[in-house]
């Protein structure tokens, strides 16, 4: 399944690090989302991915925009990465069943067993408005988040 920017994000339920349900429905409810998957945790591009998104992250929350990492690491994984690195955002499992959000949104690597480098912004209908994505061994530069977070703020959906 493709999804692409105009069509409706697949609601999800998943834990994050800290073992707590997180519903996509629920988040999008307060403000829209910044929908960040990662092939694994600890990687050495997914870690650099990560700081970037820590060092700018003012801008996500002064643009009224919540991130939140998805990967098909366990919560203890993603509870220890992101206590190793002090980040300040949800990192939610897509450990069991295995890759299933990832799948649903189009973006898992059946032959890797991870989900492709790929963020959503998705709006509070839960239209998705923006895909951002690198191949698998490069990186998503912080500019192409720079225009996804302009264009929800002249936007009259965010």
């Amino acid at each position: 399944m493709t999804i692409a920017v105009g069509d409706r994000a697949p609601h999800f339920e998943l834990k994050n690090q800290h073992g707590q349900r997180v519903q996509l429905g629920a988040l999008l409810e307060k403000e829209p989302v910044m929908l960040v998957f990662l092939p694994l945790a600890f990687s050495v591009t997914c870690t650099s991915e990560v700081e970037a998104l820590q060092r700018e992250r003012k801008r996500f929350v002064d643009a009224g925009l919540t991130v939140i990492v998805v990967s098909v690491d366990s919560t203890a994984t993603l509870r220890a990465w992101a206590d190793t690195g002090g980040y300040e955002f949800s990192f939610l499992s897509d450990f069991w069943p295995h890759g299933a959000v990832a799948q649903s949104f189009g973006v898992l690597r059946e032959d890797r067993g991870f989900a492709s480098r790929t963020s959503f912004l998705i709006d509070r209908s839960s239209v998705i408005r923006c895909i951002i994505e690198a191949p698998l061994d490069g990186v998503r530069e912080f500019a192409a988040y720079e225009d996804a977070i302009s264009v929800m703020e002249v936007a009259e959906w965010s």
